[in-house]
């Protein structure tokens, strides 16, 4: 096969005519899709999953190791709970302006920016000591991760032939993932080694071999646009700004509290008043950038509302699960076998929905996806004190197979959408696409972090309630548990009120156990409940058509009969 770059030299309308009509790009700023020689398509996987892993690797291990990096800086619970937040407040809105930047500058200034800036905020990390820096540096990791998950899908595509490119997308956009898992696999080695350092390290070690792979191995010529226009401009400062806002509230309230930090309520209303007038604004142009009235579209609307609960549902692996193993005293070293397991769950999700794909039947895959995650929470739902990660092999397998599952196919619902109606709203679906993912992963943590600490403070006073000093059975077990210093304590006050403490972690521990049973018992039903709503959307329109045929059939029946009768 010839070289399949022997043209890109070319202007663009001389390049489009040595291509054939499957190696036309599908979308505005989408590279061309020429024919690739075996070898080369298996460079392109490889650098596409290289890409799509250095973009999602660092937040993942932020976010995963909280505590040891809020030790490492010596600063609060608080203050280390900005620092995921930041990254998705940056990271949301950014394909607002890099879609049109990708269409207007094209893919080879976009590439060279997106992982030089990747590599400078991997540089810096290891210049600075201080949470201030931290901070930024994190909010700069987010803008650049936004064009590297664009980019790896990119190359992903290119893996693939025509039949099979759409299985291509499934894959690309399934990467990032991956990084969760993967992140809580390797880190304990790398903090072992050099505490945080080592990490910023290899991240940097990671993003230079993606920058020399992108350099080498190029993606083909893309049209580009003139887009831009001054409104933009003036979309994103209110948009990005309401955005940021709104992360903010969803990913604090829970740690400062809803209704103790009154910034929280002004974060809300400010992000309301924002986003309201940027949408405003969008509404009454001849060329929005975010097109509100194909966005409440009911068939858009249906999909970015069962986007949004699947992400809120996934917070019982991400959150409820890893949460409720901490509780029970499990460390990171300790959760290995189910992370691995986790990630094998989720490459099995990928490459099913990718073999299984059918344009025809997207909402399948979706359906399915809601109910193995509530099939996964209610095994969850019974958990005890002695029920550790090989317990939850199983559940947890569900709903990561359901995690890789949904993602692919509800973006080609939407791409579908673009395709028949305009292609400039690709730029509105796909940043109400990363809003969602990024706020609906917030939202979903802000629900199990509330709703478990409600219920863990219900079942505190149950329990404390039913505790009573006069009880012999109480008395035996405070009896039992100071006994274990009595070789060390000889004064019997000190002694009961040691035994009084050890009860108290025991009731506390109980509490949050039954708290997080019903978390997941209670993203069972809403997994269950969207299951059933997207299941009847999908058949809906199936049981009209064939009530329609049985009409006309029985109407064509007896007009025939009409006429044999007149004859």
């Amino acid at each position: 096969m010839a070289r399949a770059d022997r043209h890109w030299h070319l202007p663009w309308d001389q390049y489009v005519a040595t291509l054939k009509p499957h190696e036309l790009p599908t979308l505005p700023g989408s590279p061309a899709t020429p024919d690739h020689a075996p070898w080369l398509r298996v460079q392109y996987a490889l650098t596409g999953v290289l890409v799509a892993m250095v973009g999602a690797l660092g937040n993942a291990a932020v976010t995963a190791n909280i505590t040891s990096l809020q030790g490492s800086l010596g600063i609060t619970l608080t203050e280390a709970a900005w620092l995921p937040v930041v990254f998705v407040m940056t990271n949301a809105c950014m394909n607002l302006i890099l879609v049109k930047f990708r269409q207007q500058y094209g893919l080879r200034l976009f590439t060279q920016i997106c992982l030089g800036a990747f590599v400078a905020t991997c540089a810096a990390h290891l210049l600075v000591d201080n949470y201030e820096s931290t901070l930024v540096v994190r909010a700069a990791a987010g803008m650049a991760a936004a064009g590297l998950s664009s980019l790896g899908f990119l190359y992903m595509i290119q893996a693939f032939p025509a039949k099979h490119r759409l299985k291509g997308l499934v894959i690309g956009i399934g990467l990032a993932s991956f990084a969760v898992p993967i992140a809580r696999l390797v880190m304990p080695t790398l903090l072992q080694l050099n505490d945080w350092k080592a990490f910023y390290t290899f991240e940097l070690g990671m993003a230079l071999l993606a920058w020399a792979a992108v350099q080498v191995l190029r993606l083909p010529p893309a049209e580009r646009l003139k887009l831009f226009e001054p409104l933009d401009f003036l979309t994103f400062a209110l948009f990005a700004p309401g955005v940021a806002l709104l992360a903010a509230a969803l990913g604090l309230g829970r740690i400062v509290w809803w209704t103790e930090a009154a910034w929280i309520g002004w974060a809300l209303v400010g992000s309301i008043i924002l986003l309201s007038v940027a949408l405003a604004i969008e509404h009454n142009r001849a060329n929005p950038l975010i097109n509100t009235r194909w966005l409440t579209g009911k068939d858009v609307l249906r999909l970015f509302g069962a986007v949004i609960l699947i992400r809120v549902t996934l917070s019982e692996q991400t959150s409820g699960a890893v949460g409720f193993l901490t509780v029970v005293g499990l460390g990171q070293d300790q959760l290995h076998g189910l992370f691995l397991l986790i990630l094998l769950s989720m490459v099995a999700g990928t490459a099913v929905s990718a073999l299984t794909l059918n344009m025809t039947k997207l909402h399948k895959p979706i359906a399915i996806a809601l109910g193995l995650i509530a099939i996964g929470a209610f095994i969850d739902s019974h958990a005890t004190v002695l029920t550790r990660p090989a317990q939850l092999y199983f559940s947890q397998a569900l709903v990561a197979f359901a995690s890789a599952m949904f993602v692919g196919p509800a973006l080609l619902i939407g791409v579908g959408r673009v395709l028949q109606t305009n292609p400039r709203n690709l730029i509105s679906f796909i940043v109400m696409f990363s809003v969602l993912q990024n706020v609906g992963g917030l939202a979903g943590s802000a629900l199990v972090g509330t709703v478990q600490v409600l219920r863990e403070k219900f079942h505190s006073n149950e329990l404390a309630a039913g505790i009573d000093a006069m009880n012999p059975l109480v008395v035996q077990r405070l009896a039992q548990l100071s006994g274990a210093y009595s070789h060390v304590v000889g004064d019997p006050a000190l002694l009961k009120a040691e035994g009084v403490a050890l009860l108290s972690r025991q009731v506390t521990q109980q509490a949050n156990i039954l708290a997080y049973n019903d978390v997941f018992l209670l993203i069972s039903v809403i997994a269950a409940l969207g299951c059933a709503w997207v299941t009847v959307i999908h058949l809906l329109p199936r049981f009209k058509a064939r009530k329609q045929a049985r009409q006309d059939a029985r109407l064509a029946a007896q007009q025939a009969a009409a006429a044999a009768a007149v004859d």
